[in-house]
């Protein structure tokens, strides 16, 4: 990922967090018949590892666990996003020279993906998968809610995936490279939205110097 200086994000909790934040990512690997991606939800067990380790599981007749990659696996995690229009910077009505862009959070993950069958590995996986989205729920469901002979044939029709981070990439492309009144009016314009990722957007605009 192309990375100005000015977008770079190093910070190891703030790459993490835009993780947690995504939910869903594109898992990639390159093989010998080509790129092949699948959107995952995956959690982060940031215990594991310097950069934390990625779970989560494919269907079994996805063909992607039975190619072999080459080189590292990517995990794709986009955050909030927002097409920014030249109409917001002050600088049009000064010099009329500016152009359209887009802004975006985006973190790649990198590393090897191990994938396993085990019954109980996999009970795991899909148990603190399901807690991470059901426990903001006023009435979650649990696994254990479901008869256990369902379950196990359940996870009979899926494949577990382990990655452990081995690099991360981060980009907070926020209108940082604007001064501090075109930023404003990106603020400004993006919180005006009818797009609810618009007006997510618009609270990581830096306003201040």
């Amino acid at each position: 990922m192309y990375i100005p200086p000015a977008f770079r994000e190093d910070e190891l909790s703030a790459l993490h967090e835009a993780i947690r934040a995504a939910r869903l990512c594109n898992f990639v690997t390159a093989t010998d018949e080509g790129p092949v991606a699948t959107p995952l939800p995956l959690f982060l067990d940031p215990t594991e590892g310097p950069y934390g380790t990625l779970y989560g599981h494919l269907a079994r007749a996805n063909p992607q666990w039975k190619l072999a990659a080459i080189g590292e696996t990517m995990a794709l995690f986009m955050g909030p996003d927002a097409y920014i229009t030249p109409s917001w910077y002050a600088t049009k009505h000064e010099t009329g020279k500016v152009v359209p862009t887009w802004n975006y959070v985006a973190v790649h993950a990198y590393g090897p993906a191990e994938f396993f069958e085990d019954d109980e590995r996999l009970l795991d996986v899909v148990t603190r998968l399901t807690r991470l989205h059901e426990e903001p729920r006023a009435d979650p469901w649990a696994v254990g809610d479901a008869p256990e002979d369902f379950i196990r044939a359940q996870l009979r029709g899926i494949v577990g995936l382990r990655m452990p981070i081995t690099r991360l990439e981060g980009k907070r492309k926020m209108s940082q490279n604007r001064n501090a009144a075109d930023r404003a009016g990106v603020a400004s314009g993006l919180a005006a939205s009818d797009r609810t990722s618009d007006r997510t957007a618009a609270t990581l605009i830096p306003v201040t110097a």
